[in-house]
Order: C-alpha cells, then structure tokens, then sequence
C-alpha cells in the first residue's frame, strides 16, 4: 500500500479493489484446478488455461474498475468526500462482495452438476423455481453453503473495506491527470483483451485442447455474461434452400421436409410400442461398454437379445430437450430457453400422434409441468392417457415422485388391461439428484461399495467426495434393477409377445471415460450425450449389435417403420431400418454455443458466431491426418453441421401438425 501512496487517493482505491479481486479470482481458479482436477485432463498445456483465465479475469475487474471511476468522478458519489459516504460505499462494496461470491457459488454447483461453467442456462431453472429449489434442497447441504457463502462474502469484504480505511485516512495526494489517463487506458485495455483487431472472446478458451481446459479459464462472469446474448435461435433464411438441397440425400425428401413412411398393410398385426425414456443414462457407466463396475448386468443381458446401438447420440443435454428430440424428432437448438418452453414452438407434428387405431400413453413420475412438458403432450398427442403422481397410487419417494420401480409397475397394470394396440412412454427420474432409493427395495436390492480408487477410475470420479460418488453409482445400479423388475413383470403379461420395447437415455453425464472409450469422448464431452439405444421385442426384432451412429431423433421414425405404420415425418429422425442412408449424429451445445457432428470415425464441431472449428477421432486417440483437416471430410462435416443447425432452427417453428 505504501508503494502507491504518491498517487491520489482513487488510483490507490481502484488498484486496491482490482488487486484483491484478482488474487481472489486466482485462488478460486487454483482451487477449481485442485478440485475439478478429473475431467480428463492430461496434464499438458494447463499454464495456457491460467494465463487466458489471468486475462479473462483481468478484464472483470478492468470493468469493475472502470465503472467505479466513472462515479467516484461525480462529486456526489465521490467515496471521498466525507464519512458519511465511506459508510455507504462500504456498504455498496458489500453488496458486489456478496454478488462476486454468490456468482462463483452458483458457478461451482453448475459445474459439479453439469460439468459446465454457469452460463445465461441456468436462469431456465427459474421458470420452475419450486422443483429446482427442492431438488437443490434435497440434494446439497444448503445450511452449510448459505454459512460458507456469508463467510466468505463478509471475508472479502472486511479485506477491502480494510484497504478502503487504510486509503482514506491517509494524505491526500493533489491530482495526476496523467496518472488518470494511464490507468483508463491500462484498464480499458485489459477490457479488451489482446493487442489485436478483435477483442479477446470467450470463446477463445475452447481452442486450448479440451473442454476441461476451456472451463478452467473460463471464469462465472465470462461465461454468464457472454451467454446471455445469445437469448434466440435464429436461422439463416437465405441459406436454407441451399441446405435443404444438400441435406436431401441424406433424407430422401420428396415435398418441402416431409416423407411418407412406410405402408398401412405392412404387417397385418400392428405390435404394441413401449418406450422408456431413462434418465441419465450414460454408456460409459454401463456393463454395455464393459465397464469393470458391471452397473447394468440385467440391461446387458437384455442388449444381447435385442436391436442394440453402440453409437448413439443425444442432439443434446437436458432431460426437456431430451424427451423433445425423442417425441418431435427434431434437435432442440434452442440457445437459452428450452424448445418446450417457447410458445411459438409447441405446434409439432408429433409422430406419436400419427399412430392411428392406437391408444396414447404418457407415464411420469412426477409432474409434467416441469418444463412445460405437459403443453408439448397435451397440444400434440390426440386423445393422450396422462399419468403423472397424482394420478398414481404409489407414495412419493422425492421431488421427482414415486420411485422409478413404482411407476413402471403401475404403467405394466395400466398397460396390461388395454384391450386395443397401444404406444405408450414411459419416463423415469431416480439416476438423478438426490438418488434417491426407497426404503422398501432395500432388502432386495443390496447397495455396494466400492473402493473409491474403483469408482475413480470407471466413470463415477465427478461426485464431491467418496459418499457421493456411491450415491450416484448406486442409483445408477438401481436402475438396472428397476429394468429388471419391469420386463420381468411383463412377461407376465398377455401384452408382452405382441410389443417392441424402447430403451434410451434422455442424456448422458460429462466424465471421464478412462480405457473404456478413446479420449475424446471426455476431453470434447461426447459422454453428455452418448446414450444406450435398445429395441427389444423377441417377435419382431432380431439380436443385432449396431456400430453405426444413431441419433436419439430417429427413434420415433425407426419405431413408425418396426410397428409398420403409414406416417408423414417432417422432423430431422431417420427410420434406421434404412441402412442404405449414411449414419450420422447431430450434436448441439447450448452451454458452449457450439454445434458440430460425429460421423465417419470423426467428431466435427465448431462455436456460433466466431465459426472456430475442431476435429478429433472417436475411434482412437490419433490426432486427424493433414487429408482429413483439409480435404473433402472436413468439407461434407462442416457443410453437414450447419445445414443441420440451420434447418433444426427453422423447423423448431415450421414443423406445425
């Protein structure tokens, strides 16, 4: 402090407040490192994300310090000008003390759930505060966080007001205009970010290697803020002839977007079609990708008795957009909301709804209104049988409703009375905070533990601590048992040799996949949407294990087309009965803005707006040759992404029943 006592008074204050956020910002950094050190990082190149972190940071707190000049320069808001206005200039450092510190809470708890730093998302949790709050109150002990995040706040804030007494009671130093000018312009320069044309972007931080190095940059107010432009989806309406014309080959278009699929008498007995849309169901955690946990013995033993995808894809993360790619076959590019939630994107032609002669079914056990689930059901679906916790008999096990074993047990009772051919979906919620398993299935299914050097290494190491990460593998083990004590129920059943049963995550879960996949997957966060695709019916789906790419948008069509079933498909789902077509799945980002593809071995992706491209392998860990990079693969990849990106864009609105 002594060094800047030449300089006025508000240089000094400036430079105090700036300085203290920096180390503050740095420590949580080092910290974030320390903690989220098991996302796959390789341990090179780690410096790059500290030093682009060091001047995303020192952009913040130019911003903060250029604002505070800007006032501290009227005279009225001057903090100088007496005791009475240190006293509330205290108070108002206090108010950005405990922002600054609820801002890196809520980021913290974003990342340890969505492996994401907090960006403009997460105000879509506001839209259903009462769920979120339970859940939050559910699962995190948020007595002890609101003690922390007072602490903390009144910590930072006794150091500057410290610094801000220290500065106040010393000599007043006469004006130094150019003093002044220098600190603008230094300011204003780290506001800007680089001695270049274009200004540093946050996107930046996703050219360092990996996903896990871009969120270790990346700071809360970067992210947040950055993100919160982007509040539409929008598409490119003059480019969209071109790429309806480029996608045709892959879909085989005949009007606008719509084909007709399949054939009213192509089976004289149309089978019955269950589908179950399972939580978090991620591949790398399963026995399907021979994880050495073996967490899913039943759903494997199920996988090899039926039409089972290797390579299947989510568009993207998040349960709403995960049932809405599965209903509409449509990816659900919608950058900050949800496509559930915009009004203007309800109208949908459903496929479901096509299934005539067929009794409609919706099981949840919860509550649909999350999201607005419930308006993309009931607008859609004709004549659709909604079952949710109300309706239901079963106790309620936790935010979520009535545990996932309940409501497959009363969705098989309803189901087994249906006197007419039914499509039926079924959407489950344990493998999710708070994990919850009910008392009542304790004494059958036995919880496990294993050590945590056996979790850590086979998928289960992005919990908080050892307790956590049990909690997460059990459930996730407790789903299988839940499979199990579904299909065995209906096999009891008259309806079972007459049905196609569905299984598909609604996402997958970031981590790290260790041995079991090449590392992409982890570094590039391919795990948040690789996902279990099984069609399981002994009377009409032959044992078949599947290599190519599957996207969860096809399952409503490839249904259509298993069940022989006459419909009009005007979403982005292909029947993948149609082997002839190339495989290929679309892969969106909101958190990142980024949108790419993964298709012949190769995983394409590139960042909205500054169009900054990557592509790695998903079949080894070699590195893309020279011909690949900048031959005609990366051509068809980028054309391919786009095009999709631009026509999902334009059908979230135009796909109208």
């Amino acid at each position: 402090m002594k060094l800047l006592l030449p300089l006025p008074r508000m240089i000094r204050w400036v430079l105090w407040t700036a300085l203290v956020l920096l180390v503050w910002m740095t420590l949580l950094r080092l910290a974030f490192f320390l903690y989220f050190n098991n996302q796959g990082n390789s341990g090179t190149a780690i410096w790059q994300s500290f030093v682009l972190g060091l001047r995303f940071d020192l952009r913040a707190v130019s911003v903060i310090g250029l604002v505070s000049l800007v006032f501290s320069a009227i005279p009225f808001f001057s903090p100088f000008k007496s005791k009475t206005h240190l006293r509330i200039w205290n108070l108002k450092m206090g108010f950005i003390c405990f922002v600054f510190v609820l801002f890196y809470f809520v980021d913290l708890a974003h990342y340890a759930y969505l492996s994401q730093r907090m960006n403009a998302t997460v105000l879509n949790y506001l839209a259903d505060a009462n769920i979120s709050a339970t859940m939050v109150w559910q699962s995190y002990p948020i007595i002890r966080i609101l003690l922390v995040l007072v602490v903390a706040t009144w910590a930072l804030s006794w150091v500057l007001r410290k610094g801000y007494r220290t500065i106040y009671n010393s000599p007043k130093q006469s004006a130094k205009p150019v003093a002044m000018v220098m600190l603008v312009l230094l300011m204003a320069g780290f506001s800007f970010g680089r001695l270049n044309q274009y200004p540093l972007r946050w996107s930046d931080a996703f050219g360092l290697g990996s996903d896990y190095q871009a969120n270790l940059a990346l700071n809360p107010f970067e992210s947040f803020f950055n993100t919160l432009k982007f509040r539409s989806v929008n598409y490119d309406e003059k480019t969209l002839a071109a790429d309806r014309a480029f996608l045709k080959p892959y879909y085989g278009w005949e009007n606008g977007y719509e084909r007709i699929q399949g054939s009213d008498s192509a089976k004289l007995v149309h089978p019955n079609i269950v589908v179950v849309i399972c939580e978090s169901y991620s591949a790398y955690k399963s026995s399907m990708v021979g994880n050495p946990l073996n967490t899913t013995p039943f759903f494997d033993s199920l996988s090899k008795q039926g039409w089972y995808f290797d390579r299947c894809f989510t568009p993207t993360y998040g349960t709403a957009r995960g049932v809405w790619a599965t209903l509409t076959g449509l990816p659900d590019v919608e950058l900050q909301q949800t496509a559930s939630r915009n009004p203007a994107a309800v109208n949908q032609n459903v496929i479901m709804n096509q299934f005539k002669g067929y009794e409609k079914y919706y099981f949840i056990g919860g509550s649909p209104s999350w999201a607005n689930i419930r308006g993309v059901l009931s607008n859609n679906i004709e004549g659709l049988h909604l079952y949710e916790e109300e309706n239901l008999k079963s106790p309620r096990l936790d935010v979520w409703g009535i545990s996932d074993k309940n409501l497959f047990l009363e969705a098989n009772g309803i189901l087994s009375k249906e006197q007419k051919p039914f499509i039926a979906v079924i959407q489950t919620a344990d493998n999710h905070r708070p994990y919850s398993i009910p008392d009542e299935d304790t004494l059958e299914f036995k919880r496990n533990r294993p050590s945590e050097a056996e979790l850590d290494a086979n998928g289960f190491k992005d919990q908080v601590n050892y307790e956590n990460k049990l909690k997460e593998y059990n459930a996730f083990r407790y789903t299988d048992f839940t499979f199990q004590k579904f299909i065995q129920a209906a096999q009891k059943e008259a309806y079972f040799k007459n049905t196609i049963f569905v299984f598909v995550g609604d996402h997958g879960i970031p981590g790290d996949v260790g041995k079991l996949l090449p590392q992409s997957w982890t570094t590039h966060r391919l795990t948040s949407e690789h996902v279990p695709l099984l069609f399981y019916g002994p009377a009409f789906v032959q044992p078949k294990r599947e290599a190519r790419m599957a996207s969860q948008v096809d399952l409503m069509a490839t249904v259509a087309d298993l069940a022989g079933m006459k419909v009009r498909n005007t979403g982005l789902g292909r029947s993948l009965k149609d082997s002839t077509k190339a495989d290929f799945a679309f892969i969106f980002n909101p958190e990142t803005r980024q949108i790419g593809v993964v298709r012949n071995g190769y995983f394409y992706r590139e960042t909205l707006k500054t169009n900054q491209w990557e592509i790695v392998s998903v079949i080894d860990n070699s590195k893309a040759p020279d011909s690949v990079l900048n031959g005609n693969v990366k051509n068809e990849l980028q054309q391919l992404t786009r095009s999709l990106y631009n026509t999902a864009s334009y059908l979230l609105t135009h796909n109208k029943k």
